[in-house]
């Protein structure tokens, strides 16, 4: 099966690190690829107009983003970036390119998170 997923939260769609299925909106569930590539470029021009900043992997992993869009975290004592993810994976892993399965956490040396995850209540721009 192939899910296409919006997330929104402090982390890039291709970061996959621990709970990161906490930040999922909105999924879509197709039987083909064909279909759910159609799904996610739908999202993907929805989301390019809404977002003035973009980053884009090739394989399917996209992050969007407004400069302005933060959560303070107190035990970091800073302001946390917000991020709308798009993504397109198969059996809730992101897709093989050449072969290269690996996620970006793999070589990831340091603790991946510090800082207690907000309640939903207290997340910004809950809605978008």
């Amino acid at each position: 099966m192939y899910q296409v997923i919006v997330m929104y939260g402090e982390n890039e769609p291709w970061w996959f690190f621990e709970d990161w299925e906490l930040d999922i909106v909105e999924e879509d569930i197709f039987d083909n690829l064909i279909e759910a590539k159609a799904c996610y470029r739908e999202k993907f021009a929805k989301l390019h107009k809404e977002y003035s900043m973009i980053k884009e992997k090739s394989d399917y992993l996209t992050a969007f983003w407004e400069a302005d869009d933060l959560r303070y975290c107190e035990e970091c004592d800073e302001d946390l970036q917000l991020y709308k993810g798009l993504m397109l994976l198969k059996d809730c892993k992101k897709l093989s390119e050449a072969g290269k399965e690996l996620d970006e956490t793999i070589n990831y040396r340091r603790k991946a998170k510090c800082c207690q995850r907000p309640s939903a209540g207290t997340r910004s721009n809950e809605e978008n």
